[in-house]
């Protein structure tokens, strides 16, 4: 199952568990750790003292009281002290133990806030990338549907070259785009147009008309088919390509045996970025699904980037379309 990067309030996500950033002791504290033993209740402080404490990088569990959610899994991030005392693998282990606790007690879903990333001091550049790879990681041999939560945009942060190139990158392009509007509607107002237009050559003659029968026997590759012809060329698993794609194991299956399938937008560019297409075949792909890549929309003209720079990697794409408050791929 995929990773989604949501805005809300995780002690009010409906999951079968939600985690912690805790302190050592367990017992509460500021941000996300106060507030979710505040909405617990005073229940959730009482298990706690019974655990003794937790170290940095390690993971516990409790359950959840007054919570919508089943259990809490507590771990306890490194504060930040310049990145020369292990924090960043500290940090993943937060993830990785955290991750391995929710599947030893069949947890389907689960939430996690961007830990370190408050009073801690992390970078939330560096705490963001260490979150997705290290969930991606357990993704890419385990089936749970992760939340990345995000209480407003502000605590969320890629890093800013990252930002400024992508920013770069829209505007050199929105001007591209609204230059050769310019040109046309010139070229069209009469005085271009009347200079140039007998230097065309004629039209050629019609081609004869199909019936809509006819038409309709020469039907070209679907989108479900390209995809599939695209994996056996990949030489990659069905499992391979829907994880790298950030989709989940039933919608590739409703895909895989319905040649007719029509996917979102966003799902079928999920799949382009999965096989590293690059921009033509792209294109393709969006054209047997009914779409297209325009430099007049702000989320194809991130996606174009992207796949110009030959830069694959789903979860960092879908990071760069947050923050430019665009949907996701994929979930």
């Amino acid at each position: 199952m995929p990773i989604k990067i949501i805005r809300n309030d995780i002690t009010k996500l409906e999951c079968d568990a939600i985690v912690n950033a805790a302190n050592h002791s367990l017992l509460g504290g500021g941000g996300v750790d106060g507030a979710i033993h505040k909405a617990a209740g005073p229940k959730l402080k009482k298990e706690c003292k019974g655990l003794g404490g937790c170290s940095t990088g390690e993971a516990k569990i409790t359950s959840a009281y007054k919570l919508p959610c089943k259990y809490v899994i507590h771990t306890v991030g490194p504060i930040w002290g310049g990145g020369q005392n292990g924090e960043e693998e500290l940090l993943s282990l937060c993830y990785k133990n955290s991750l391995m606790l929710a599947k030893q007690y069949k947890c389907e879903s689960v939430a996690f806030p961007l830990i370190s990333s408050g009073a801690f001091r992390f970078p939330k550049d560096k705490a963001l990338r260490i979150a997705t790879k290290s969930i991606s990681g357990f993704l890419s041999e385990n089936d749970m549907l992760v939340y990345l939560v995000v209480f407003d945009r502000e605590a969320f942060a890629i890093s800013q070259r990252l930002f400024s190139d992508i920013q770069q990158y829209i505007d050199d392009t929105y001007v591209l785009a609204i230059d050769c509007c310019c040109r046309r509607a010139e070229y069209n107002k009469g005085s271009v147009f009347d200079s140039y237009k007998n230097s065309f050559p004629a039209p050629s003659a019609p081609a004869p008309e199909l019936s809509l029968g006819d038409r309709l026997k020469t039907l070209d590759e679907s989108f479900s088919q390209m995809l599939l012809r695209k994996i056996d060329e990949k030489g990659i698993t069905d499992s391979e390509c829907y994880k790298k794609a950030n989709i989940d194991r039933k919608l590739f299956s409703k895909i895989r045996n319905n040649p007719e399938y029509k996917p979102s937008k966003s799902t079928a560019i999920a799949f382009a970025i999965a096989l590293e297409l690059d921009l033509e075949e792209t294109s393709d792909m969006l054209m047997k699904a009914g779409y297209a890549l325009s430099h007049s929309n702000k989320f194809d003209v991130i996606i174009e980037y992207f796949i110009s720079k030959k830069s694959y990697d789903i979860f960092e794409i879908n990071e760069a379309l947050f923050a430019f408050d665009q949907n996701l791929l994929g979930a």
